[in-house]
Formats: C-alpha cells, sequence, structure tokens
C-alpha cells in the first residue's frame, strides 16, 4: 500500500468513528436528553420555590403599622415569637400603655400562661384617643380595668381568614364582631387592625387602633 492510499484509508476510518457521534450529541440536543435537559431543571426548583414562599409571606404579619417593629431583636417579629404574649408585648414601644394596663390589673402571668389564645392589642395612640381623666379613672379601678383588657382577648387563635365575618366571644364573656378582608380588618366597627397576624409564643396578636369597650 502507497502513502497516498493509506492516507485515504486513514480519513474513511476516521469519518466512519466520528459520524456516529455527531449523529448522536445532535440527536441527544434535539431530543431534550443532553446536557440543555439537567440545566432547565434549578429554573423549575426555583419557580416551586417562589411559589412555595409566597403563601408563608402571606400568612405573616400585615398592615401599615408593621412598619414601625425594630426589625432585629427582642421587638422584631422574631424576637416576639419567642416570647409569651405580655413578655412579647413589652418590648413593643408602640404598647407601652397597654402593658402598664396589664401590669396594673395584675394579668401578666394570665396572659403569658395561657394557650392559643388572639390578643387584640390597642396602641399608645388608641389610649390616647380615651379622655386623660376617663383613662385615669379606669387605670384605678382594678375591677374595671381588667373587665376592659379581658375583653380584648379570645380564647383561641384566630386566623385572618377567620376575621372576615367573624363573632367571637372573649375572656371577659361579652362578644365582639369582626368584618373585613385581605389586609383590612375592623374590630366592633371601630377599631382597625393596623399591624395583625403577629404571632408570640402562645397567642396571635392584631394591634389595633382603638380601645375596645365591653358592651
Amino acid at each position: 500500500m502507497n502513502s497516498q492510499t493509506f492516507r485515504r484509508a486513514a480519513v474513511a476510518v476516521t469519518a466512519a468513528v466520528l459520524l456516529p457521534l455527531g449523529l448522536t450529541a445532535c440527536s441527544a440536543e434535539a431530543s431534550g436528553d443532553g446536557a440543555a435537559a439537567p440545566a432547565a431543571a434549578p429554573s423549575q426548583s426555583a419557580s416551586a420555590s417562589a411559589t412555595s414562599a409566597t403563601p408563608a409571606t402571606a400568612d405573616g404579619p400585615f398592615g401599615p403599622g408593621c412598619a414601625s417593629v425594630p426589625k432585629e431583636g427582642a421587638g422584631s417579629f422574631d424576637g416576639m415569637v419567642k416570647d409569651p404574649v405580655a413578655t412579647a408585648a413589652s418590648n413593643n414601644p408602640e404598647l407601652s400603655t397597654l402593658v402598664a394596663a396589664v401590669k396594673k390589673a395584675g394579668l401578666v402571668d394570665t396572659l403569658n400562661n395561657a394557650e392559643n389564645i388572639t390578643v387584640f392589642a390597642p396602641t399608645n395612640a388608641a389610649f390616647a384617643k380615651i379622655p386623660k381623666a376617663d383613662l385615669d379613672k379606669v387605670l384605678a379601678d382594678k375591677a374595671k380595668l381588667t373587665d376592659i383588657l379581658t375583653y380584648h382577648v379570645v380564647g383561641r387563635k384566630l386566623a385572618p381568614k377567620q376575621l372576615e365575618n367573624g363573632s367571637f366571644e372573649t375572656l371577659q364573656t361579652g362578644t365582639l364582631t369582626t368584618e373585613g378582608s385581605g389586609e383590612s380588618f375592623t374590630v366592633n366597627d371601630s377599631a382597625k387592625v393596623v399591624c395583625g397576624n403577629v404571632p408570640t409564643a402562645n397567642a396571635t396578636v392584631y394591634v389595633i387602633d382603638t380601645v375596645l369597650m365591653p358592651q
């Protein structure tokens, strides 16, 4: 065999080997069974993760008043979930008047030791709506104060969905009503929820802008 014939034979053998490999690669790309297919998996997984994360966000605290909650520390949402409700409230500067009232009524242990309750917590601004003379009179009357504060507590945890058109017996034995949808709710047709669905170790808290008065 001369050199020219040898080169022709080598080219033929190389082509015979490489051609099937090229066809296999093209077939894999066309069918999606090649390297391109696994690349799509992270995208699908990320999409699924985003979808699963949406309900968790929707089920968390909501409302314009939540913006004033500290981002870190005991008074933050992450901090409050570790403490029972009276302790958690004491770490929120917007609830200092409520906390002082709870202490005057001797209800700190009662609230902290309760299980699975809902507290409608008036802000400092809510208490400020009450004329000072009237507020001072209530704060000085332990029985009256206890009556008002326990009217703000329901003996089970309430999700936002349950507030859409609800009627609930309170620890004071009176009844409060709620209505609304989405992130807009009112209690007894007067108090607005400004920061709702806040979890603590033993309660769900709905911060409201008006003090509720039992019938």
